[in-house]
C-alpha cells in the first residue's frame, strides 16, 4: 500500500509521521494530494500552555506540508497513547 492510500485512508485522524531525516511530525491529516500530506499540528504541542490559537488566520489552516518522498513511515497517533 502506498503512503498517498495511507493517508487518503486515515484522513482526519491524529497520526505520527517520520521522515527521512528521523523527525517525527504529529498532527491531524486535513488534506492529501498527489505528492504532499498536510498535517494540522497537535495543539498539545505548540508552545505548551494555552496559548493563542487559531484567531484570524494564526497557524495553518491547510496544515503544513510533508511530501510523500521524505516519508519513511506513518502511526496512528491513538497506537501511542496506550
Amino acid at each position: 500500500m502506498s503512503y498517498y492510500d495511507l493517508c487518503c485512508r486515515y484522513h482526519g485522524r491524529v497520526v505520527t509521521i517520520t521522515d527521512r531525516q528521523g523527525r517525527k511530525h504529529t498532527g491531524r491529516i486535513q488534506q492529501v494530494t498527489n505528492s504532499h500530506v498536510y498535517l494540522e499540528p497537535s495543539r498539545s504541542r505548540q508552545f505548551g500552555g494555552f496559548g493563542y490559537g487559531y484567531y484570524r488566520g494564526y497557524g495553518y489552516r491547510r496544515g503544513y506540508p510533508i511530501a510523500f518522498a521524505f516519508i519513511t513511515g506513518i502511526a496512528l497517533g491513538a497506537l501511542l497513547f496506550w
